[in-house]
C-alpha cells in the first residue's frame, strides 16, 4: 500500500504524478532523504537532495562500492509487493503439476503450444516427481489461433493435471485437443490470467516466479538453464535423474 502523500516535498510529487508509486521514506546519507518507489512493477530508489527541489533516482553506493539502497527497498518494497503479487497469482486459474504437499510453490504463465513452457516442464521432472515442488501453471492463450482452445480444455478437464501431464507429454505431436467453443466460464478464466500477465508487465511465456531464500519473489523469462533450475526449484539432491 502506497504511504500518504500530503506532505510530500514537490519532486516526490512530480514523480507521483509520472507513474511513480511512493512506498514510504528511509534515512540516507549526505544530508538526503530516501524514498521507496515502484515503476512499472520494479523497485526503485528515489534520494531527495538536501534543499528539496531535486529528486535523484537511481542506486547509491558508499565509498567501496557497497549498495546502499538495496536494504531498505527490501524493506519497504521487496516483501510487500510479494505478498501482494502472490496473492494476485494464488487467485488465478491455474493446473497443479506436483505434490499439494510440496514445500516449494512455483507459479508460471503457460501457453499450451509454447515450446519453451514444454522444455521447463520436461527439466522440472526431477524435482516434481519426488514431491519437492508444486508449478502451478496458469494458463493463457496467447501464441497460436489454437492456444486458447487447448488452454480451455486443460481448464475445463475432468482431472486438469492429468489432462496437463498428457498434453506435455504429447507436445511434440500437437498434445490435447483444441476446444472448438470456450464456454463463456473458461474464456472469463483466460481473459483473466491474461490481463493478470499484461499487469505484471510480462507478454512472453513461460514467465516463472519463484520465491528466493528470503521469501522474495523473483522472476525469470524462457526455458531455464540447468543452474537457473536449480535456483528456481531448488537444489537436486544428489543421485536424482
Amino acid at each position: 500500500m502506497a504511504a500518504p502523500a500530503s506532505n510530500w516535498p514537490a519532486p516526490i510529487k512530480a514523480l507521483q504524478t509520472q507513474g511513480v508509486e511512493i512506498m514510504g521514506r528511509f534515512d540516507a546519507p549526505g544530508g538526503m532523504q530516501g524514498y521507496a518507489g515502484i515503476l512499472q512493477h520494479k523497485p526503485i530508489g528515489i534520494y531527495l537532495t538536501p534543499d528539496g527541489k531535486q529528486a535523484i533516482v537511481g542506486t547509491m553506493l558508499d565509498a567501496k562500492g557497497a549498495d546502499l539502497t538495496a536494504a531498505p527497498l527490501k524493506k519497504l518494497i521487496s516483501k510487500p509487493m510479494t505478498a501482494k503479487t502472490w496473492s494476485k497469482l494464488e487467485q488465478s486459474s491455474w493446473i497443479a503439476d506436483g505434490n499439494q504437499g510440496a514445500q516449494r510453490i512455483v507459479y508460471t504463465f503457460t501457453d499450451p503450444n509454447c515450446t519453451y513452457c514444454n522444455k521447463f516442464w520436461n527439466d522440472a521432472r526431477p524435482w516434481v516427481d519426488v514431491g519437492k515442488v508444486q508449478i502451478r501453471h496458469i494458463m493463457v492463450g496467447i501464441i497460436k489461433d489454437s492456444s486458447a482452445g487447448k488452454a480451455a480444455a486443460l481448464l475445463g478437464a475432468q482431472d486438469p493435471p492429468a489432462a496437463l501431464t498428457q498434453h506435455e507429454k504429447q507436445h511434440a505431436s500437437g498434445g490435447i485437443q483444441a476446444m472448438a467453443a470456450i464456454p463463456a466460464d473458461i474464456r472469463a478464466k483466460l481473459d483473466s490470467n491474461r490481463k493478470l500477465m499484461q499487469e505484471l508487465g510480462f507478454f512472453a511465456t513461460p514467465t516463472i516466479f519463484y520465491k528466493d531464500p528470503d521469501g522474495i519473489m523473483q522472476t525469470a523469462q524462457g526455458a531455464p538453464s540447468a543452474a537457473a533450475l536449480n535456483v528456481i526449484l531448488g537444489t537436486r539432491q544428489a543421485g536424482s535423474r
